[in-house]
């Protein structure tokens, strides 16, 4: 889900209410608090949300929690999902709460990675993916790690990253998410020429179809525009174009600019 750098508050405890000095309070022994009382309430989950509608496997992770808390985390996951494209400071909001209450659960921290990254918070995204890794993911994060590298002005990294063994094992969209990733951190560095050779290995297919496709011929177009090659950046943006079915690039504007 890399994007080419296209993608947190610290949510301090409440106060609690100062004990009354006068009056039955005052005589009343003090509960004990649970640790629900010490959690960051977080933001008011939408309704309709259900800790049903979140992934069986998510849901399986959550089972380390006690019950209540589980639910509670689930719905925020769920709810961070549905804001993530449309509003993600409230989506980054509703992963953190879940965080607060079970950080040590590997999905949980990549959602709190992910909606950092959409908010373009690239240093508490990295942080956090790095911690999802650590913590056992299974998810391809490699990519978006490496995006982030980008982020924090650390392209170098970045390449570093895109040649490791780790890397190497990538396949499918996965591979050429982090080969974006890697063209975009070669054109950082000003190599639009090593960054062309990055994204025509293994050579493009200008017939595929799909997001990662549109992205992929996108950023060969906008490399192909840096080195000067005009006619064949048209060409390629024509092919992000068509294959972009979920509307993820801007590739109709870029053909109407240069045309």
């Amino acid at each position: 889900m890399a994007q080419d750098n296209t993608g947190g508050t610290d949510r301090r405890r409440p106060r609690r209410p100062l004990p009354r000095s006068s009056g039955p309070d005052r005589a009343r022994r003090a509960q004990p608090r649970t640790d629900d009382d010490r959690r960051p309430a977080g933001p008011p989950i939408p309704e309709g949300v259900d800790a049903r509608q979140l992934s069986p496997e998510i849901r399986g992770e959550l089972m380390t929690l006690d019950r209540r808390t589980a639910d509670v985390v689930a719905r925020h996951l769920v709810a961070a999902g549905n804001l993530l494209d449309e509003d993600p400071e409230a989506a980054l909001a509703h992963a953190q709460a879940a965080r607060a209450r079970s950080g040590r659960i590997a999905a949980v921290r990549e959602a709190v990675g992910i909606a950092a990254y959409h908010c373009g918070d690239w240093a508490q995204a990295l942080a956090e993916l790095r911690a999802a890794r650590r913590l056992g993911s299974r998810s391809p994060l490699l990519p978006l790690i490496a995006d982030c590298e980008r982020g924090v002005g650390r392209p170098e990294r970045a390449i570093e990253l895109s040649r490791s063994p780790d890397a190497a094992k990538l396949t499918g969209d996965e591979a050429d998410e982090m080969r974006i990733v890697a063209a975009g951190a070669r054109s950082d560095l000003g190599q639009h020429e090593q960054a062309l050779a990055i994204l025509s290995t293994p050579q493009l297919d200008p017939s595929r179809k799909g997001s990662t496709a549109a992205r992929l011929f996108y950023a060969y177009a906008d490399t192909l525009l840096a080195l000067g090659r005009h006619d064949e950046a048209l060409q390629w943006f024509v092919h992000a174009a068509s294959a972009d079915v979920e509307g993820v690039t801007d590739a109709e504007d870029r053909i109407t600019e240069l045309t």
